[in-house]
C-alpha cells in the first residue's frame, strides 16, 4: 500500500478524507482519486474495502472522455451508472457481511462508500440511501456508539417518513434497526414492538417463512431469553431453526441427488452452493450458532433440538464447501445421538450426512 502526498489542490477544491471528510493531506498511489486525513484513516479504508474497489474508482472520479456524439456520451452515461449500481451493492454486502461477523469497525467504511455512491447516484432524499444509513447504525451499535447508531437511525427514520413508496423490505430492515437499538438501551417493551413490525413487514414482502424474516424471530427471541420467558424464546428459535432447515435441505438434496448421478447433463460436476451471497452465509452461522449454544447449554432436556441445529449447521457448511466445518459437526451430532441413545434413523440420517461429506473430500475420479 504506497502512499503519495498531493502536492497541489486544485483553486477552490477541497479535498476530504474518505473516511471522516476532514481536511485531506494523503492520497491512494495506487488509484490517486482517494484521500485520507492520515495513515490511520487510510489503513482503515483499506483493510475495509478500498484494496477490493481500489482501481474501480478512477472512471467515476475522474473527468468524462470527451464524445463525438450525444449517443456516445449517454453510451458513457449509463457506463457510469452501473458502475456506480455495482459499488453500491458490492460495498453494502461486504459492510454485512462484516456487521454477521462482528467486525464492526471493518464495516463502517465498507458502509460509508455505499452511502456515497447512493448519494451521487439517488440524490440526498432519496429512500434507496436508508439500507446504508441502517448499514451505519448498526455498526455504531456494535461499538456501543448508541448516540451516533440514533443520529443514524433518525436519518432513516425521517426519509422513510418522507417517501411514498418505501418498499416493505425496506420498511423492516428499518424496524429490525431500531428494535436493536432498543435492545441496547434495555427498553424491550419497545424493541419488542419494532420487532413485531419487522417481522409484519418482512413477511409481506417475502413470505412468513422466508429467511429474511428469519432475523426478526430469531431478535425477538434474543429479548424473551433476556426475560427469562424461555418457553416463548424456545418457540421462537425453533421457528428459526425450522425456516433455516427448510431453506437449506432444499439445496441440499438437489446437490445429494446430483453427486449420486456424479454428472449434469452438460457432463460438469456439480458445484456446492448455498443460494446465498456472503453476507447471508455470514448471518446463518450467527444465527445458527447462538441457537446451538443456547441448545447446548440445555442439551440434557432436550438433545433433539440439540442434534437438529447441528445438522442444519452441516449442511450449511457443506453447501458452503467448508468440508472439515461440516464433519465437525456431523461427528458432533452423531456423538450426541449415540450419548443419548437417540433412535436408529436419527443416527443413519447424520451418518448418511458424513459419508456425503466424505465423498465430497475423496470425488470419484
Amino acid at each position: 500500500m504506497n502512499v503519495i502526498y498531493p502536492l497541489a489542490v486544485p483553486k477552490g477544491r477541497r479535498l476530504c478524507c474518505e473516511v471522516c471528510e476532514a481536511p485531506a493531506e494523503r492520497v491512494c498511489a495506487a488509484c490517486t482519486v482517494t484521500y485520507y486525513c492520515g495513515v490511520v484513516h487510510q489503513k482503515a479504508d483499506w483493510d475495509s474495502i478500498h484494496e477490493k474497489i481500489c482501481q474501480l474508482l478512477i472512471p467515476l472520479r475522474t473527468c468524462m472522455p470527451f464524445y463525438n456524439s450525444e449517443e456516445e456520451r449517454q453510451h458513457g452515461l449509463q457506463q457510469l451508472q452501473q458502475r456506480q449500481k455495482y459499488l453500491i451493492e458490492f460495498c453494502y454486502t461486504v459492510a454485512q457481511k462484516y456487521l454477521f461477523e462482528g467486525k464492526h469497525e471493518d464495516a463502517v467504511p465498507a458502509a460509508l462508500h455505499s452511502l456515497r455512491f447512493r448519494v451521487t447516484l439517488y440524490g440526498l432524499s432519496s429512500v434507496e440511501l436508508v439500507p446504508a444509513y441502517l448499514l451505519l447504525a448498526e455498526a455504531s451499535l456494535g461499538l456501543g456508539r448508541i448516540v451516533q447508531a440514533e443520529e443514524y437511525l433518525f436519518q432513516a427514520q425521517w426519509t422513510v417518513l418522507k417517501s411514498t413508496d418505501c418498499s416493505n423490505a425496506t420498511h423492516s430492515l428499518l424496524h429490525r434497526n431500531l428494535g436493536l437499538l432498543y435492545i441496547a438501551k434495555k427498553n424491550y417493551e419497545e424493541a419488542r414492538y419494532h420487532l413485531a413490525n419487522d417481522i409484519y413487514f418482512a413477511s409481506c414482502a417475502f413470505g412468513t417463512e422466508d429467511i429474511r424474516t428469519s432475523g426478526g424471530y430469531f431478535h425477538l427471541a434474543n429479548i424473551f431469553y433476556d426475560l427469562k420467558k424461555l418457553d416463548l424464546a424456545d418457540t421462537l428459535y425453533t421457528k428459526v431453526s425450522e425456516i433455516w432447515h427448510a431453506y437449506l435441505n432444499n439445496h441440499y438434496q438437489v446437490l445429494s441427488q446430483a453427486h449420486t448421478q456424479q454428472m449434469d447433463l452438460l457432463g460438469k460436476l456439480f458445484e456446492n452452493d448455498t443460494g446465498l451471497d456472503e453476507a447471508q452465509e455470514a448471518e446463518a452461522i450467527r444465527i445458527l450458532t447462538s441457537i446451538l449454544n443456547i441448545r447446548e447449554s440445555t442439551s440434557d432436556k432436550a438433545p433433539q433440538k440439540t442434534i437438529f441445529v447441528l445438522k442444519i449447521l452441516v449442511m450449511l457448511y457443506y453447501l458452503m464447501m467448508n468440508s472439515s466445518k461440516a464433519q465437525e459437526y456431523g461427528m458432533r451430532a452423531l456423538s450426541l445421538a449415540k450419548e443419548q441413545q437417540l433412535d436408529v434413523h436419527e443416527q443413519s440420517t447424520i451418518q448418511e450426512l458424513l459419508s456425503l461429506i466424505s465423498t465430497e473430500d475423496h470425488p470419484i475420479t
